[in-house]
C-alpha cells in the first residue's frame, strides 16, 4: 500500500499481482475501501497486474474540504494513473465506481481499453433520496444508516453465513469519513449519464445483481442497451456481487478481459 498526490490531493492505493501484464484498475462502492476487492483480487493475481485506491473521504484516502463533482473523482484517476505512469488500464468499477467508469469511458477513452460495470447504473437514485440521506448521515453519522445499507449490499443468506465479514464491513462502513461520504452521495446526485452512455467506445461488460434492490437488473438492462454492443452477466447476489459471488465474479472478469477485442 502507497500514498501520492494526485489531482492535487492524497490518495491511497494498493498493486498488486504480476508484473508486464495488463493493468486493471478497481473503483470501490460508495462507503467501501480497496479492501472491497480482497477476494477477487486473491484469484486473479496471477493473472493481471491490478491497482486498487480509496476513493476521497474512504478508507485512508482523506475526505476533501468541500464539495466535489464526479468530474473531480474522474481526474483523480487520471492523475493516478499519470503519476503510475500507466497510459491505460481495463476499468472495473461497481456502484459508485461503476458510474465513474462510465464517465471515464465518456470523457477519456484513449485511457481506457475494457470497461467493467458492476452493480450501477447510468442514473444512481432520485435528488430526494440522496438528499434524505446526507441530512441522516450529516445529522446522525454513518451508524445510523449502516445495518440498513449492509442489507440492500448482501443477501440475508450470506449475511447469515459470513457474521465476521459482515461486522468487518459494518466496521469499514461507520469508519468512512461523514463528509467525505456525504461529498459522494452530493457527487453521485449531480450526475445523470442517461443521455451520454451511447458515446462509450470502450468494449464494455455489465454485471448485474440477481437480487441487488440498489441497482437493478433493470439499470443493467438499460445500460447494455445504450452502449454499443455491450453485454450483460446476471449474477446471484445482491449490490455487493464482488464480495457475495466472487468466485464467479472472478471468472466472468477473467474470461471478458483476456478475450480478443474484435476487430
Amino acid at each position: 500500500m502507497a500514498e501520492l498526490i494526485a489531482n492535487g490531493a492524497q490518495m491511497h492505493y494498493q498493486i498488486d499481482g504480476a508484473e508486464a501484464v495488463p493493468v486493471v484498475l478497481f473503483s470501490n462502492s460508495l462507503g467501501a475501501d480497496l479492501s472491497m476487492w480482497d477476494e477477487v483480487v486473491g484469484k486473479l493475481r496471477s493473472h493481471f497486474r491490478m491497482v486498487r485506491y480509496d476513493t476521497r473521504g474512504h478508507g485512508q484516502t482523506p475526505a476533501s474540504s468541500g464539495s466535489i463533482r464526479l468530474s473531480d473523482l474522474g481526474r483523480d484517476v487520471i492523475g493516478l494513473l499519470d503519476i503510475l505512469e500507466i497510459q491505460n488500464v481495463h476499468f472495473c468499477g461497481l456502484s459508485m465506481g461503476g458510474l465513474l467508469g462510465q464517465w471515464l469511458a465518456i470523457h477519456h477513452p484513449e485511457r481506457i481499453d475494457k470497461l467493467v460495470l458492476c452493480n450501477t447504473a447510468a442514473k444512481l437514485g432520485t435528488t430526494a433520496s440522496w438528499n434524505e440521506r446526507i441530512e441522516t448521515v450529516s445529522q446522525q453519522g454513518l451508524s445510523a444508516i449502516a445495518h440498513a445499507v449492509l442489507d440492500r449490499w448482501l443477501t440475508a443468506d450470506f449475511r447469515r453465513a459470513n457474521p465476521d465479514l459482515l461486522n468487518q464491513l459494518i466496521t469499514r462502513f461507520e469508519a468512512t469519513s461523514t463528509g467525505g461520504y456525504a461529498a459522494c452521495c452530493a457527487a453521485i446526485r449531480d450526475v445523470d449519464l442517461r443521455d451520454e452512455i451511447h458515446h462509450i467506445t470502450a468494449s464494455t461488460l455489465i454485471m448485474a445483481g440477481i437480487y441487488d434492490p440498489v441497482t437493478t437488473l433493470a439499470d443493467g438492462q438499460f445500460l447494455q442497451q445504450e452502449i454499443p454492443n455491450a453485454r450483460l452477466y446476471e449474477l446471484p447476489a445482491a449490490h455487493l456481487s464482488a464480495v457475495e459471488a466472487s468466485d464467479i465474479f472472478a471468472q466472468v472478469l477473467h474470461a471478458f478481459l483476456t478475450e480478443p477485442v474484435p476487430q
